[in-house]
């Protein structure tokens, strides 16, 4: 094992015991060093390691802290991980959608309050007020699809659900819609949605969420399988009129022949 993950390591079985509790600061770091018996450099790469990762908050002048550890904290790299996703992963994204946003929309309508329902049915009217602007139903949709899982109380879910709803991925699924003329059906299934949690119907939302998930999955496999699929030979593959290519012969001894022909 590298110095440096051995480092991390040990201050995470710190974290992880409870002796370094979130919000609390850290002993210095030659301290810290020897109580590990690491080197000052492993541990002061050890620190820029778990920063990075939202576990360590480093306060110029007053030392460095354990984070609060909140999911929405520790999880924050997955957005920024599935949007660097290429295309033949993207799938596979939304199938692990389709697996969690439906149970968790069905979750949502047994747990949903007046007021965030409200905020709910504002977000699908500012997708509808969107007409064809990407940039706003994209954040229209995010923010109606967030606002629905919050309703769980469950912040881990939340987390995962919002790293794997990749902005870049639905502005490409919206545009696409737009293009297609058909947004007004994938809107007609977010108020299905709504209506069911309006109703508190937690079966009818799932199967409600479970349709606009399936519906936006297989727009992405249809798109990707014709990006795959080879298109039809291009006109000036084959000809060139140059070179005479994919043109009959010319005879010798006709006109258009470059002996001539048989002229006196």
């Amino acid at each position: 094992m590298a110095l440096t993950d051995e480092a991390i390591t040990k201050i995470r079985a710190l974290i992880q015991s409870g002796e370094l509790a979130p919000g609390s600061r850290l002993p210095p770091e030659q301290q810290l060093a020897a109580q590990l018996g690491l080197s000052r450099n492993s541990m002061r790469e050890a620190v820029k390691a778990l920063v990075l990762a939202r576990v360590l908050d480093v306060r110029r002048g007053d030392g460095t802290y354990v984070t609060s550890l909140a999911p929405q904290l520790l999880l924050q790299g997955l957005g920024f991980a599935v949007d660097l996703l290429q295309d033949d992963t993207l799938a596979e994204v939304m199938e692990v959608r389709r697996m969690l946003e439906p149970v968790a929309t069905g979750l949502a309508a047994t747990r949903m309050t007046g007021a965030r329902l409200a905020d709910v049915e504002h977000h699908l009217e500012a997708m509808r007020d969107a007409g064809n602007d990407i940039e706003r139903l994209v954040h229209s949709d995010i923010a109606f699809h967030r606002e629905v899982v919050r309703a769980t109380g469950n912040d881990t879910l939340v987390s995962v659900l919002d790293g794997l709803s990749s902005r870049t991925l639905r502005a490409r699924v919206w545009r696409g819609l737009v293009e297609g003329n058909a947004a007004a059906g994938t809107l007609s299934e977010h108020a299905t949605i709504v209506r069911a949690l309006r109703a508190g119907d937690g079966r009818l939302a799932e199967a409600a969420a479970l349709l606009h998930v399936t519906a936006s999955e297989a727009w992405l496999r249809a798109t990707l399988e014709q990006r795959d699929r080879p298109g039809p030979p291009d006109p000036d593959d084959q000809r060139d009129d140059h070179a005479g290519i994919g043109r009959p012969p010319v005879p010798v001894g006709s006109d258009d022949h470059p002996t001539g022909g048989n002229r006196s």
